[in-house]
């Protein structure tokens, strides 16, 4: 036998569903008896008219049902954030739901289609539920080191990405390179093709000139370098023989390039408080 539910009227509120795009995003307002007050409602996020628009028919709700309005936006990586703050800075009390518990719910009487229309709807009528879990708002610390977090995996994504072109470039024109350091993404390797960015170059440029960058950016003595040398010479003379350049090589320059501004924005990251150990953190958990 189903036990009869008493609902508090001073608990009674207005719910108000916000399906979060990147550009703008989809309102409807709901009653406490899961019934829709007029439209979805579309928010232009770049439009100041479509913003207090929705904050008026937000208010107008409030005052025509005399209840107080409870506002969940649906988690969209961090396009909710400008949204939430701005509500929230109007006064209107806002949570932030996870989509999943928005797709997953039953027993929600509307139709099987999936727009943000109908995501809006869907919101509202979840935020109605007593036992909802929200989300918690993160700090503005917490949030931006979450937003370093997410450059540093594009970073390293794009990176990855560029080594991976490189190599392609240099299985083409110059396999023997690659066997020269133990990286060719190693300050010295990437140096070194910059500056001689083809098996002739390397062999019609001055032989103390190589040996000074290498030792420059190496760091492991003359012999070092030396070696280093006599290996770059023998690899260059043996792609005249096993290479083929083409006009597309020339991409090798722009390749360091990127790679060289990539490692620069890399470094900064590491250089601010506690970013490599949340990095690290986060590396071990995953």
């Amino acid at each position: 036998m189903s036990k009869k539910v008493v609902f508090n009227l001073d608990e009674l509120f207005i719910s108000v569903g916000i399906d979060v795009g990147a550009d703008f995003s989809w309102m409807s307002i709901a009653l406490p008896n899961q019934q829709f007050v007029g439209k979805p409602y579309k928010i232009l996020h770049n439009s100041m008219h479509s913003l207090t628009t929705a904050v008026f028919k937000i208010k107008e709700a409030e005052e025509l049902y005399s209840l107080e309005s409870h506002i969940f936006l649906e988690s969209t990586g961090i396009y909710h954030y400008p949204l939430f703050c701005y509500l929230r800075d109007k006064g209107f009390n806002c949570s932030v739901i996870n989509p999943i518990i928005t797709k997953n719910s039953t027993n929600i009487n509307i139709r099987k289609v999936h727009n943000d229309r109908f995501d809006s709807k869907k919101a509202a009528l979840v935020g109605l539920k007593p036992n909802l879990k929200v989300s918690l708002m993160p700090s503005d610390l917490a949030l931006n080191c979450r937003n370093l977090c997410w450059e540093y995996y594009d970073l390293m994504d794009n990176r990855s990405a560029y080594v991976n072109k490189l190599r392609v470039e240099l299985r083409m024109a110059f396999p023997q390179y690659l066997g020269i350091f133990s990286k060719v993404t190693t300050n010295t390797a990437l140096t070194l093709l910059e500056t001689y960015t083809s098996p002739s170059a390397f062999i019609k440029a001055d032989k103390q000139e190589i040996i000074d960058t290498i030792k420059s950016t190496a760091r492991f003595g003359l012999t070092y370098a030396q070696n280093k040398y006599h290996a770059i010479i023998q690899a260059a003379n043996e792609a005249n023989e096993f290479g083929y350049i083409i006009d597309s090589i020339s991409n090798v320059s722009a390749y360091i390039s990127v790679l060289s501004a990539n490692m620069t924005r890399k470094s900064l990251t590491y250089s601010i408080p506690c970013m490599s150990w949340l990095i690290q953190m986060r590396i071990r958990v995953s």
